[in-house]
């Protein structure tokens, strides 16, 4: 009777830590049925009064129990469950099977476009990253460490993945973060902040409206994909939303998506789990608009401006060198922009060699044109010395032919007054003698008229002797300076239409090009 009345209650409260209270009373359900049959209702009295004080004494132990649960200092009971003080973890991958990679959950995001430097061909940027990875030595109930389910612990307590940035061309500056966060399912995250300066190889055929394509690739320095092996989050639309969210800083550069991509890639005979983030970004292009691409247009257009300015005097020419060289020195600034190993000729040096061009071949123009002037002039000079010279030695000869003519006049009046002599007599001289008289001095005075006149004659002869003996002929005055007039004339339409063909055709290639 009294093993019927316990077995109840110590099935219904005893657990199996506590075995050994079922002896007990097994022994006293046994002794009270040796006992004499006289005695029975007293041992049944007391197996009853045993079987509750046992039924007390168990609770009590299952209070004990679960108080004893209840930690005052979950977080180091956590440490000292998984041993983690012991730094034993952090020297191997953590894997049950060592045939099985460990998988790792990679995150990366930009929080800012430091720098691009296109004559070092570098990018700088600020990247955030997130890993999650399993551990299987990290495992514990929640519930027996007051519901905490994860915590932070140092970094160097717990083995991470030797993540790193094969772009990446200087040691990373920034401090390593020192914490790691553990979950109770045996998950392990951990974030790092690195200041990248990474290569990038540039394209500037557009510079300065040119988009930039950077790589970022995401790797293990000595693992192989069958030891470690990378997953992302493939949604480049919401990949990039996210980033626009996070960015703080894009400098002179817009961002303008980023896509992500994981691949297996062969290294030293093994290979490689990696993970490459591609950023696309578009060059802000006002500032160079306005201090480079205007200065040199208006440049050109002073260039355009001289053709109104004289030709007398060389400042048109003085002119023209000092735009020459205000284009030079544009080009020598932006020698110290662009990169030397462009595959092609950037469009930008292709609009400042054309503009210096233009302006070379309109200062030749301008040379030329001032040296037909300068002909011109020195023709005019030349004729007034030969003239002046040609007068001299007229007046000379006319000298020489008036002493000779006056000699002669004398000699005639002369000759009249002896033939007035002779002549006379006491005799009228007869009509017909007369008459005769009269036409030889009519004769005599028109020979003495022309002979005022072969100066005239004589200079001319002279002219055209010294033109015959100089082998040119006569030109018009001012000949030379009118066929500059007309070449600088035609030369300006040309120079116009041509510059316009060549700046419509730069700026076309210019918005229509792409990138390769």
């Amino acid at each position: 009777m009294c093993f019927t009345g316990v077995e109840p209650v110590s099935k219904g409260f005893i657990d199996n830590g506590l075995i050994h209270l079922l002896n007990k009373s097994e022994t006293c359900s046994l002794a009270a049925q040796i006992g004499s049959i006289n005695n029975a209702v007293g041992q049944y009295k007391i197996c009853v009064q045993t079987g509750e004080n046992m039924k007390t004494v168990i609770l009590a132990l299952m209070v004990l129990v679960v108080l004893s649960q209840e930690s005052q200092f979950p977080y180091e009971d956590v440490l000292n469950s998984l041993n983690l003080t012991e730094n034993k973890e952090t020297l191997v991958r953590p894997a049950n099977d060592y045939r099985k990679p460990t998988w790792v959950f990679v995150q990366m995001s930009i929080l800012a476009i430091l720098d691009v430097r296109e004559i070092d061909q570098t990018f700088i940027s600020f990247v955030w990253i997130y890993m999650k990875w399993e551990d299987p030595h990290i495992h514990w109930k929640p519930g027996n460490f007051s519901e905490l389910h994860k915590m932070t612990v140092p970094a160097d307590l717990l083995w991470k993945p030797d993540l790193m940035i094969e772009e990446m061309i200087e040691k990373d500056k920034d401090i390593p973060t020192p914490f790691i966060t553990i979950h109770s399912n045996g998950f392990v995250e951990h974030v790092r902040d690195l200041m990248v300066v990474g290569s990038c190889r540039m394209e500037v055929y557009k510079f300065p409206f040119d988009t930039q394509i950077c790589n970022l690739t995401l790797k293990s320095i000595i693992y192989p994909e069958e030891e470690l092996r990378f997953q992302v989050y493939k949604n480049s639309s919401l990949l990039t939303e996210w980033t626009r969210q996070m960015m703080r800083n894009e400098s002179e550069w817009l961002f303008v998506n980023m896509t992500v991509r994981d691949q297996s890639v062969p290294r030293f005979h093994q290979n490689q789990s990696v993970v490459i983030y591609t950023i696309t970004m578009k060059r802000r292009s006002l500032l160079y608009i306005v201090n480079f691409l205007v200065p040199v247009l208006l440049l050109f257009g002073l260039d355009l401006a001289s053709f109104v300015i004289s030709h007398s005097g060389g400042e048109k020419l003085s002119f023209e060198v000092t735009l020459l060289l205000a284009v030079t020195v544009m080009q020598l600034i932006l020698n110290d922009i662009l990169p030397c190993s462009s595959d092609r000729i950037p469009l930008i040096v292709v609009y400042c060699i054309g503009i210096f061009c233009l302006m070379m071949v309109s200062l030749f123009e301008t040379i030329l044109v001032m040296y037909l002037i300068e002909k011109d002039s020195a023709s005019k000079e030349r004729t007034a010395d030969k003239n002046c010279s040609l007068s001299e030695d007229c007046g000379d000869e006319q000298g020489n032919y008036d002493g000779g003519v006056n000699n002669f006049l004398s000699d005639v009046k002369k000759w009249t007054h002896c033939a007035c002599v002779c002549n006379v007599s006491d005799e009228p001289p007869s009509e017909p003698l007369s008459v005769a008289k009269e036409d030889k001095r009519s004769h005599l005075m028109e020979e003495f008229n022309s002979l005022e006149k072969p100066p005239d004659e004589l200079s001319e002869a002279v002219k055209g002797l010294a033109l015959l003996l100089s082998g040119k002929e006569e030109r018009r005055p001012d000949y030379w300076t009118r066929i500059a007039k007309k070449l600088d004339i035609i030369f300006f339409f040309v120079y116009v239409t041509v510059s316009a063909l060549f700046l419509v055709v730069l700026f076309s290639e210019w918005t229509n090009a792409e990138d390769e």
